[in-house]
């Protein structure tokens, strides 16, 4: 085992001696990689393509003791964290140059309760280990829209998906959480235990500590859910568009219907001729009794001319990762995004007007629709604070070629410039790019006050700041 050069959090650079790593080895049951390892560079790559960073030191985690070692280790030197999980965030907050990457990505256990419909996650698990157990009892807990996304970030930072109209933000149905903090020590975060931390820790982000295991409370759902896609010609999106807006407006809770506006991927039941054209798509998904569903969703399937409708019975499991081939990692992303309370004449009029004007084949604006029980939920309940929120749109840019940067960023930002006038002060945290960080204090709104009381009490060193961080 060689020295390790790692990054203080004064800023500084520290060579760390065969000695202190090999210490750090025998204490335990996971193991610590340095540049040029195979685990090391696994650790290091994440989902955005456009995150190239290289961590001074990896240490691998096998399970909680692991975690305390890898913080008090941190703490004795100084050295400057990054902790990942499912390293699906967009800004790549998973991995910094030159720290000591805390890599949770081999703790994926999921054990649950069927009696007591509880969960309790490790925060390496996927949406798809936590959907594989829980969709065994057809039970759930509204997660995200991408199997591959980790429930540690999603939850952190609030969490929705498509469930989030029936049952709340993923923090709506959290009812514990266990955190190793700044002293190294295992702590719990409940609504009876360090409640002001379990408040922090419903949408702060990974402000606090390292969470080791996250305690849901779980929902009857499944295994067969109604769901599926209705695509429109891109033509007819203005008026599908408003006539869309009418139709969620008084759609029951149950109901969740997003918008995707794209060019065509090569799906099956889409004549070839469709294949790389502007379309609009409508997904969808009812979280409750089929029958019910089928006719709550009669009117929006009546609106248009659509080239396919294929929605039906299909494995909530499955349907958590359908648009896991669209989403796959390596690829360049970029992302901006808005909160909208609701979606204006002008804000669908840039949304045809971009949406016509694509990057590249992979780019893709959504808006998913909100609201319901999620919007039900005081806003000072949780640390996240878009209660009002009934629309979050992202700008979703995807490209290969490092050469296409600066045209598929550009478009991104001339979109999101032109919508801002229109939005809300909130904005969805885990959506937020890297250099979104003045935008802060308007997405905790009156909570931010209140989440940088919680950082000074419980990491007053800002010890865990490869995030998006709190300011105390």
């Amino acid at each position: 085992m060689y020295t390790a050069e790692i990054r203080t959090l004064s800023g500084s650079t520290l060579t760390i001696s065969q000695e202190s790593l090999a210490s750090l080895q025998s204490a335990l049951g996971g193991s610590v990689h340095l540049p040029g390892s195979t685990v090391y560079d696994e650790a290091r790559t994440v989902w955005n393509a456009t995150v190239d960073k290289h961590p001074g030191l990896v240490v691998r985690c096998a399970g909680v003791s692991d975690v305390m070692q890898a913080v008090r280790f941190a703490k004795q030197h100084d050295l400057l964290i990054a902790v990942r999980a499912g390293g699906h965030n967009i800004a790549g907050k998973a991995v910094a140059d030159g720290a000591l990457q805390i890599d949770l990505s081999q703790m994926r256990s999921v054990t649950v309760d069927q009696a007591g419909r509880k969960a309790w996650v490790s925060p390496g698990a996927t949406l798809a280990d936590f959907d594989r157990e829980t969709q065994a009892f057809g039970l759930t807990a509204p997660m995200g829209i991408n199997s591959t996304t980790g429930v540690a970030g999603l939850t952190l930072g609030g969490g929705f998906g498509w469930t989030t109209r029936a049952f709340g933000m993923s923090v709506d149905s959290l009812t514990g959480a266990d955190i190793v903090l700044a002293d190294g020590q295992l702590h719990h975060a409940s609504a009876s235990e360090n409640p002001d931390l379990f408040w922090a820790l419903r949408g702060g982000g990974g402000n606090f500590g390292v969470v080791t295991s996250f305690e849901f409370q779980l929902h009857p759902l499944g295994p067969q859910v109604l769901a599926g896609l209705i695509v429109h010609p891109f033509a007819d999106a203005p008026q599908v568009l408003k006539q869309y807006r009418s139709f969620v407006a008084q759609a029951p809770d149950e109901l969740t219907v997003w918008t995707v506006l794209r060019k065509a991927p090569p799906l099956p039941f889409l004549a070839e001729e469709w294949h790389g054209k502007e379309v609009m798509i409508l997904a969808v998904c009812y979280a409750g009794d089929p029958e019910d569903g089928a006719k709550a969703l009669a009117p929006l399937r009546a609106v248009g001319k659509p080239i396919a409708d294929v929605i039906g019975l299909n494995p909530f499991a499955g349907w958590q990762q359908a648009f896991d081939p669209l989403l796959a990692a390596g690829a360049r992303n970029y992302w901006k995004s808005h909160d909208f309370i609701e979606l204006s004449d002008p804000v669908l009029a840039q949304l045809t007007d971009f949406a016509g004007r694509l990057p590249t084949e992979e780019c893709e604006i959504f808006v998913a629709n909100l609201g319901g029980v999620m919007g039900r939920v005081a806003a000072d309940a949780t640390a996240f604070a878009g209660r009002d929120t009934r629309f979050v749109m992202n700008v979703h840019t995807r490209w290969q070629d490092a050469r296409d940067d600066a045209r598929c960023i550009g478009w991104a930002r001339e979109f999101f410039a032109a919508t801002k006038p229109f939005a809300a002060t909130t904005a969805y945290v885990n959506f937020l790019s890297d250099e979104d960080g003045d935008r802060l204090t308007s997405t905790y709104g009156g909570n931010y006050a209140r989440l940088a009381t919680v950082k000074a009490k419980f990491d007053p060193g800002n010890m865990f700041r490869v995030n998006q961080n709190i300011k105390t």
